[in-house]
């Protein structure tokens, strides 16, 4: 679930219901458990990375694959249309332009309405840019790790939509944090989910949900107000 759009209360985003996690078990349980769905819930899910085995992920950008996963995500979710469908990760095997054209050709068809893509670069994502509209992208960023800043500096720029995954990863770490958290009288995922949308409005981060209690702990860090030092002594680590 998106913490800022919990915050506006407009729109729920679902996101990882990918069918590599775990195999297809996610989106039939976002069936059963959402729907009819209301009309205020988008739905993103995503293609491109299959899971043959136990502690096996491999990618299959492959057009043809991408085509099959994501007919397949339509009838498990019971949808017409996909609201957010996003490659999951480039596939070396594969030209981006091949699997991004599929997408958009999936999207002229009307069963997609917006493409994202994910753990991508910079120079990645400006190629996907020539391809296809691309309204977000998903990497790995936290505390301790920003090497997706260049991606989030751009989608800062460019008002693309940029989704944070491990969002609260090593947040114990952060001598900063740690400072803020005892301040605030609050644990340190809240602080670093506050911290990340004190990034940009571009930034919608993701932390993992196990019960009900976890969902009302991660939607209130939206209202924690860190002041300019803890922002900065978080992000520099101190």
């Amino acid at each position: 679930m998106s913490i800022r759009n919990a915050r506006k209360g407009a729109i729920i985003e679902v996101s990882d219901t990918g069918p590599g996690i775990p195999p297809e078990v996610s989106e039939q349980l976002i069936y059963e458990t959402l729907h009819p769905y209301p009309a205020d819930l988008l739905i993103a899910t995503k293609g491109g990375f299959v899971r043959p085995g136990p502690n096996r992920w491999e990618h299959d950008g492959r057009p043809e694959h991408l085509r099959t996963a994501c007919e397949a995500s339509l009838r498990r979710l019971h949808l017409a249309r996909i609201d957010l469908y996003q490659f999951h990760s480039p596939d070396p095997a594969v030209p981006i332009a091949d699997s991004l054209g599929e997408l958009g050709r999936l999207q002229n068809e009307g069963k997609i309405r917006h493409i994202g893509v994910s753990n991508f670069d910079l120079e990645q994502l400006k190629e996907a840019r020539g391809i296809v509209k691309v309204v977000s992208v998903q990497n790995r960023y936290n505390v301790t790790d920003r090497s997706s800043q260049a991606v989030a500096d751009l989608c800062d720029q460019e008002q693309i939509v940029f989704i944070p995954w491990a969002p609260v990863q090593d947040a114990d770490r952060n001598v900063g944090v740690l400072a803020a958290a005892e301040r605030l009288g609050t644990g340190t995922r809240q602080v670093v989910l506050a911290w990340l949308l004190a990034q940009s409005r571009q930034f919608l981060p993701i932390p993992g949900t196990g019960s009900p209690e976890h969902v009302t702990e991660n939607v209130a860090a939206a209202e924690l107000e860190l002041t300019g030092s803890e922002l900065a002594a978080i992000s520099h680590g101190g």
